[in-house]
C-alpha cells in the first residue's frame, strides 16, 4: 500500500483541495486494519508523505463511527452526531464533510471515504448501507458495514509511530540518478543492510526498432552470465503482449524455464547482488517507459463524467432564466396553488406578466442555457415574436438536419477501402498497451475499427477531454491501417502538436517495422523532400503534418485513413481541402472539447460518433489552492518544481505588464530560464516558444491564455494562475486541465489580490473557486460551460445563433425531432393525455383542506423537503416517454428519498393510466361520477361495447387502478 503525499506545505492557501487528506486517512485507516490483523504490508511513501504529521493510531481509532446494517441506531442521534462534528447539513450532499436528512434517510460524505454513503433507517434500525454516485444521487453498491471519520483527527505524530521494532525500512535515495540506488537499515534497530543497483540496460532508446541484434546480444549475454552463477531473473511485465514479445525475441537464446514473468509494470529494473536476484523491466528492455504506481489507486471523485442525470443542474432555482417551449424566454419565480387545486410553477415574462404552468406541463420548462454568456431579453407575452423566433429556429434545424443526413447518406452510397480484420500483430500491439483502457474508450476503439472494416467510408468523430485516451484511440486506428496495407495521414493545426504526435506515434509502435515521419517547418528541407518521397512510393506508412499535407505536391500511394485532430480550429477553406482530398478514404476526426450527453443523442444517426468521458484509472488528481498573490509562494512554488526537474506555466492574462512580470520572475528566481508567450505574437514566434518549452529547453512559461490546451507537456506540472478571480469556472478548468498529465503530483495555484480574498463580490468569488476545488457543484456547472461551448464548436456559428436564441436543452430537443422525422422514425413525444377526476387532488395544501373522500397525488413536501429537488422531480416524471422509464423513475425515487408515501404513488399511479391512454391512442380520460369516459379522435370510445362504462368501486384509489385496468384492455389484442 502507499502513503500519499501530503498537500503543499509551502502554500499559506486559504483554500486548500481536501483530497489529498482524504486519501492520506484512507491510507491510515487501512493500516490500521493491517495492524488489527497482523497483516503483513509492503508500505511504500516518499520522504514528504513521510515526515508530515500523522494521527496516532489510538486517536485514529477513537475518530471511527462504525455502522453495519442492522444494528439499532436512532437517525436523529446520528443526525446530531454529525452536527457535533462539524458537518454542513445540506439539501443534497455534493461534497465531503457535507450530510442530508430526508425522512429516514441519510446521505453523508465522511472525510475519508471514496463515494458518499447513504443510510436508510426502519423505525430505529439501520435497514440499508449503500454507497451513491455524486452526479446522479443513485446508489451504486450495498454495504454490510462502513467506518466513517466525522473529523479530522489531530495530525501530532508521524507514520514511524504506526511501526514496530521488528519494521523494516528501506530508505531510497531518489536524488542519485542514473546510479546505484543505496538502501539503508531502520534507524530504530532494524538489522537489514541492502544495496540495490541499477541494471546494465536502462538507457536502450526506442528506435524504428528496439532490440535489435547489438542490443539483444548485451541483454542475453548479461542475463546467461547471471544465470550460469546461479541467479533468480524475474521480468517485469504488465501485458500478456509484452510477454509474448520478449518469448519471440528471447527465442532459444534464453528458455521460459529460467526466468519468471512478474505482472506488474515498473519504470526500471534492479539487482539484489547479495541475494543473487535480478528484476528488470521489460518496457526497459523493450525501449519503452512504463507507468509507475499500481492499478489499484483509490476510485477518484474525478473518476467519470457521469452520462446520468446530473440533478443540480437541471434543477430550477427562483430567479432562473426559463424557456416554456411555446410562450419563450422567462424567469422562474417558483411554485404556487393554481385555481384547479393543481400545483403550478409561476414563470414570469416582460412588462410584470405571469404564466402559471401546471406541473404535468413542466415538461414544456427548461432551464435557459445559451453560448457566450450573454443575457437574453424575457419574452412578452401574446405579441407573437417568440413564435416566429421558434419557427425561424426549427427551419433552420431542419436544414441542418438535413444537410448531415443527406452528408451521411452520400458517404454511405460510396465504395471504400475496406480493412482486413485484425491480425496477429494488431493483438501484440493492443496488448503491449501499458495501461487498462477504460470502458468508454476500448469502446471507441471497436466502433472504430468496426467502422474501418466496412466498406462504406469510415467518417467518425472522436470526443473527449484532454489526457482521456484519444490519441491512444488514433493510433490503434492507424496501426490497424498500415499492417492492412494502406497508409495514414494525420492533419493536425500546430506544428508543435504535430512534432508531439510523431513522437508518440513512434515510441507506440517502436517495436515494428513501420515508417512514420513528419512534414513540418521545425524540418531540414532535405528531410522534408525524402518524406514527399516517400509518400508517393509507398516507403512512408504513417505521415502526420499541419496543412501542409493538402498541398498539390503530396500525393500517395496508397492512403486507407486521414485522422484529424483538433477539426474545430481549422478554417473553412482548411476543411473543405480535406473534405475534397479525403473523400473516399476512412476518416476519424478528433476533439478534445466535450459536448453534452443531450447533443451526442440528438446526433446518434446523422454523425458516427465516440464519447470518452472517463480519465485513465492512473490519474493523480491535481492538488488545486486558492491564496493571496504572494511573491514567497511564487518563488518557493517555481523552485519546487525545477527541483524535482520539473517545468512552471505561469499564467499572465494581460499583454501590457507581461514584460514586468517577466523581470520581477528573473528577480525571485533567477536561475529559472523564462520564456514569454502571448496571443500578440507573430504564429511562427508563438511556436517557436512553445516547441522550445516542449523540448524542455525552458523552465517558466510566462503566457496569456492563448497558449494551446491540446500540448502534452508531461514534465510541466505546476502552473500559476495570476488573477484567478477574473476567469469563470470553466475556464479555470481548461487551465488546470494543462498540468496532471503524468505520474507525479501537479499543482495549480489560484492567486488573488490580498485585498480581495475576503471581501466583497471577490469573496462569493473565492466561495465559487472553493467549490471548484472540491469538485462539488461549481465544477459541474463549469463542466456544464464547457461542454455548451464545445456544442457552439461541433455545430457551428450560425447554429449558435439559433441556440442563443431559443436555448440550449429546446434546440437538442428540435434537432433530435427534425433527425428522426427526416430519418422516419416515430418521434418519440411526451405523454400529453387530458385526465379529469374530481376526487383526486393535485395539491398538498388544497388536499389539507379537502374531505376525507379525496385521493391525494403530489410530492408531499415531507417526502422531499427541498422545494428546488421536489419541483426537478415532477420536471423529471412530466418528461418520461415509456413505462420503462416510469418505473426506472420509481425506483429512483425509492432510492434516494425512501418508501414512496400514498400522495407520490397515487401521482405515479395517474402518469400510468396517461402512458396506458396514449398507447391506445386515447385523447381524454375523464372519470365523472362512476363512469369511465374516454375520447378518441374526438369522438367517445366504446369500452367492452358500453359508451360510458361503469365503474364497480366507490373507493377513490379502487376508481383509479379500474380505470388503468380499462384502458389495459384496449392495448390487449
Amino acid at each position: 500500500m502507499s502513503i500519499p503525499d501530503p498537500p503543499s506545505g509551502i502554500l499559506d492557501a486559504q483554500i486548500l483541495d481536501p483530497e489529498p487528506d482524504a486519501e492520506r486517512l484512507a491510507a491510515f485507516q487501512h493500516l490500521a486494519k493491517c495492524r488489527e490483523n497482523s497483516g503483513k504490508k509492503i508500505i511504500v511513501a516518499s520522504a514528504d508523505a513521510l515526515s508530515h504529521p500523522a494521527p496516532a493510531p489510538l486517536q485514529l481509532a477513537s475518530s471511527l463511527l462504525h455502522l453495519r446494517t442492522g444494528q439499532e441506531c436512532a437517525p436523529d442521534s446520528l443526525q446530531q452526531q454529525f452536527l457535533a462534528a462539524g458537518l454542513e447539513q445540506v439539501s443534497q450532499v455534493h461534497a465531503r464533510q457535507q450530510f442530508a436528512r430526508r425522512g429516514g434517510i441519510l446521505d453523508v460524505f465522511p472525510t475519508q471515504a471514496v463515494d458518499p454513503l447513504r443510510l436508510e433507517f426502519f423505525d430505529l434500525q439501520l435497514d440499508s448501507l449503500r454507497e451513491f454516485d455524486l452526479d446522479s444521487q443513485t446508489s451504486i453498491r450495498r454495504l454490510d458495514h462502513a467506518e466513517l471519520i466525522l473529523t479530522s483527527p489531530v495530525m501530532e505524530n508521524r507514520i514511524c509511530d504506526w511501526l514496530f521494532e521488528s519494521d523494516t525500512i528501506i530508505a531510497l535515495e531518489e536524488g542519485i540518478k542514473n546510479a546505484d540506488m543505496i538502501f539503508t537499515d531502520s534507524p530504530s534497530g532494524g538489522a537489514l543492510m541492502v544495496e540495490a543497483y541499477g541494471t546494465p540496460f536502462a538507457h536502450f532508446n526506442a528506435g524504428d526498432f528496439v532490440l535489435q541484434e547489438a542490443q539483444q546480444d548485451t541483454v542475453f549475454h548479461h542475463i546467461n552470465q547471471w544465470l550460469a552463477e546461479q541467479w533468480t531473473i524475474y521480468i517485469a511485465a504488465g501485458s500478456e503482449g509484452e510477454r509474448e514479445r520478449f518469448r519471440e525475441l528471447s527465442g532459444t537464446q534464453l528458455p521460459e524455464s529460467n526466468y519468471r514473468f512478474l505482472d506488474l509494470s515498473i519504470p526500471e529494473g534492479f539487482v539484489l547482488r547479495s541475494a543473487k536476484m535480478a528484476v528488470l523491466s521489460l518496457g526497459e528492455l523493450l525501449g519503452r517507459p512504463q507507468p509507475s504506481g499500481g492499478n489499484n489507486r483509490l476510485r477518484r471523485l474525478e473518476k467519470v463524467r457521469s452520462h446520468a442525470a446530473a440533478t443540480e443542474l437541471d434543477q430550477l432555482n427562483e430567479g432562473d432564466l426559463v424557456v416554456h417551449a411555446d410562450y419563450g424566454i422567462g424567469r422562474f419565480r417558483g411554485l404556487t396553488d393554481g385555481e384547479n387545486g393543481e400545483e403550478e410553477l409561476s414563470i414570469e415574462y416582460r412588462h410584470e406578466s405571469t404564466l402559471h404552468v401546471p406541473i404535468d406541463h413542466s415538461h414544456l420548462i427548461s432551464r435557459y442555457v445559451g453560448v457566450g454568456g450573454k443575457t437574453p431579453a424575457l419574452s412578452r407575452l401574446g405579441d407573437g415574436r417568440w413564435g416566429k423566433v421558434r419557427k425561424s429556429a426549427e427551419t433552420a434545424i431542419m436544414d441542418y438536419a438535413a444537410r448531415l443526413l443527406r452528408t451521411h447518406a452520400e458517404r454511405d452510397s460510396k465504395h471504400g477501402y475496406a480493412h482486413p480484420a485484425d491480425s496477429r500483430w494488431m493483438w501484440e500491439f493492443e496488448n503491449s498497451f501499458p495501461f487498462t483502457e477504460t470502458a468508454d474508450q476500448a469502446q471507441a476503439i471497436s466502433e472504430t475499427k468496426a467502422d474501418m472494416e466496412s466498406s462504406q467510408p469510415m467518417d467518425r468523430l472522436i470526443c473527449g477531454d484532454v489526457g482521456f485516451g484519444k490519441t491512444e484511440v488514433a493510433i490503434r486506428a492507424a496501426f490497424k491501417a498500415v499492417t492492412g496495407g494502406s497508409q495514414v495521414a494525420i492533419l493536425v493545426p500546430t506544428t508543435v502538436l504535430a512534432e508531439q504526435h510523431w513522437r508518440t506515434f513512434r515510441e507506440r509502435m517502436s517495436d515494428f517495422p513501420i515508417r512514420i515521419d513528419l512534414l513540418s517547418r521545425f524540418r531540414k528541407p532535405s528531410e522534408i523532400t525524402d518524406t514527399i518521397r516517400g509518400v508517393a512510393e509507398g516507403s512512408v506508412d504513417i505521415v502526420i503534418g499541419t496543412h501542409r499535407l493538402l498541398s498539390g505536391d503530396i500525393v500517395f500511394h496508397n492512403l486507407g485513413l486521414a485522422i484529424v485532430d483538433e477539426e474545430q480550429r481549422f478554417g473553412v477553406k482548411h476543411k473543405e481541402q480535406f473534405k475534397e482530398r479525403f473523400h473516399q478514404v476512412d476518416l476519424l476526426s478528433l476533439s478534445a472539447t466535450p459536448i453534452p450527453r443531450t447533443l451526442y443523442l440528438s446526433l446518434m444517426g446523422v454523425r458516427d460518433m465516440s464519447t470518452i468521458d472517463t480519465p485513465p484509472p492512473n490519474r493523480i488528481p491535481v492538488h488545486t489552492s486558492v491564496c493571496s498573490y504572494d511573491e514567497r509562494v511564487i518563488r518557493d512554488c517555481i523552485r519546487r518544481e525545477l527541483e524535482r526537474g520539473g517545468q512552471v506555466f505561469f499564467l499572465h492574462n494581460r499583454v501590457q505588464s507581461i514584460e514586468i512580470i517577466r523581470k520581477r520572475l528573473l528577480e525571485l528566481v533567477p536561475e529559472a530560464r523564462i520564456l514569454i508567450g502571448h496571443g500578440q505574437m507573430a504564429r511562427e514566434d508563438l511556436e517557436e516558444v512553445m516547441h522550445t518549452f516542449v523540448e524542455g529547453k525552458a523552465d517558466v512559461l510566462l503566457s496569456t491564455t492563448i497558449i494551446e490546451s491540446g500540448i502534452d507537456i508531461p514534465n510541466a506540472n505546476t502552473i500559476m494562475i495570476d488573477r484567478a478571480d477574473r476567469f469563470g469556472l470553466a475556464d479555470l478548468y481548461q487551465l488546470r486541465g494543462r498540468v496532471g498529465r503524468a505520474d507525479r503530483r501537479a499543482y495549480a495555484i489560484l492567486m488573488l489580490p490580498r485585498d480581495q480574498v475576503s471581501t466583497g463580490d471577490a469573496k462569493k468569488r473565492v466561495s465559487a473557486i472553493k467549490q471548484y476545488t472540491a469538485l462539488g457543484s461549481g465544477f459541474k456547472i463549469a463542466m456544464r460551460d464547457l461542454e455548451i461551448r464545445g456544442a457552439g464548436n461541433l455545430l457551428g456559428t450560425k447554429q449558435s445563433g439559433h441556440i442563443a436564441a431559443v436555448g440550449f436543452d429546446l434546440y437538442c430537443q428540435l434537432l433530435r425531432q427534425s433527425v428522426e422525422q427526416l430519418s422516419g422514425h416515430k418521434v418519440r413525444r411526451r405523454v400529453d393525455v387530458v385526465f379529469r377526476a374530481g376526487f383526486i387532488v393535485f395539491s398538498e395544501s388544497r388536499y389539507q383542506e379537502a374531505d376525507d373522500e379525496k385521493l391525494p397525488a403530489y410530492f408531499p413536501a415531507e417526502y422531499i423537503q427541498d422545494s428546488k429537488a421536489r419541483v426537478a422531480a415532477y420536471r423529471e416524471m412530466a418528461s418520461l416517454t415509456s413505462l420503462e422509464e416510469l418505473h426506472a423513475f420509481e425506483s429512483r425515487l425509492k432510492d434516494r428519498y425512501g418508501p414512496i408515501p400514498r400522495p407520490a404513488r397515487n401521482l405515479i399511479k395517474v402518469t400510468r393510466l396517461r402512458f396506458e391512454a396514449t398507447m391506445a391512442s386515447v385523447e381524454t380520460v375523464e372519470i365523472r361520477g362512476d363512469r369511465l369516459m374516454v375520447q378518441r379522435n374526438g369522438g367517445f370510445l366504446m369500452v367492452n361495447n358500453r359508451q360510458f362504462p361503469r365503474l364497480r368501486s366507490k373507493h377513490p384509489s379502487s376508481m383509479l387502478s379500474e380505470a388503468i385496468e380499462w384502458l389495459e384492455s384496449l392495448n390487449r389484442p
